[in-house]
């Protein structure tokens, strides 16, 4: 036997004017909705570029090595410049970022990378271990940057970097002998273009030059230590 069909009911609302205002808007989100996913399409994602320091270690010269471990510790970083973001200062008092580009790491990590490198192509000390190293070393080569930037001056655009360096000789019993020296570094370097890449060229002069002469003072001043 052929089953029976139900009749069918239709469920409405009664016509009111706040029925038809809910559906009106109802109407209309869905519309926006829509043409929100529409515009989307076929729009490619904002790419972040990334940046690192690049150039050749400085070039100190044949020097008697000196014989004792150094040990270059993770360097801090002052907490205006404690970001990977580009910072840049498009007039005094005020700081700014790069909203598509980025420095690859933080840059308390970049001048702690270079500043290992530059020591052992260097070859001034026995051995030189970074900061996750084990190894056994008589001075120990603490640091921070204070400044990380693109300075915008009526001259010309420039990257300013700034540094601090303490070196301690771990030998000593008493802080104040174990301190060797501490001094302050600072570099500004024109940009070839004003662009986040043309920042990154300017950084790597300043880099390379404030590296230099850290290595040539730690090298003199353990030198002078290591003969006592």
């Amino acid at each position: 036997m052929k089953p029976m069909a139900l009749p069918m009911t239709k469920l409405t609302l009664p016509e009111t004017p706040y029925t038809a205002f809910v559906l009106r808007m109802a109407g209309l989100a869905l519309v926006a909705a829509a043409l929100l996913m529409l515009s989307g399409c076929g729009k490619p994602p904002m790419l972040v570029h990334q940046y690192i320091l690049e150039y050749p270690a400085p070039v100190v010269g044949r020097k008697a090595k000196v014989p004792e471990a150094i040990k270059v510790e993770q360097f801090t970083v002052a907490q205006a410049f404690n970001t990977n973001a580009m910072v840049y200062q498009p007039q005094p008092f005020k700081s700014e970022t790069y909203s598509y580009s980025r420095w690859r790491v933080n840059p308390g990590y970049l001048v702690t990378d270079y500043m290992v490198r530059d020591f052992r192509d260097a070859r001034l000390f026995n051995a030189v271990f970074g900061p996750s190293s084990t190894g056994r070393y008589r001075f120990l080569l603490e640091g921070g940057v204070e400044e990380f930037q693109e300075v915008d001056e009526a001259d010309g655009w420039k990257a300013g970097l700034a540094v601090t360096i303490t070196l301690l000789d771990v030998t000593r019993e008493e802080l104040p002998q174990r301190v060797v020296f501490q001094k302050n570094y600072r570099a500004m370097a024109p940009m070839p273009e004003k662009t986040p890449q043309g920042l990154a060229q300017a950084m790597s002069r300043a880099m390379a030059e404030v590296s230099a002469r850290i290595i040539t003072d730690t090298y003199e001043a353990a030198r002078q230590r290591a003969g006592k």
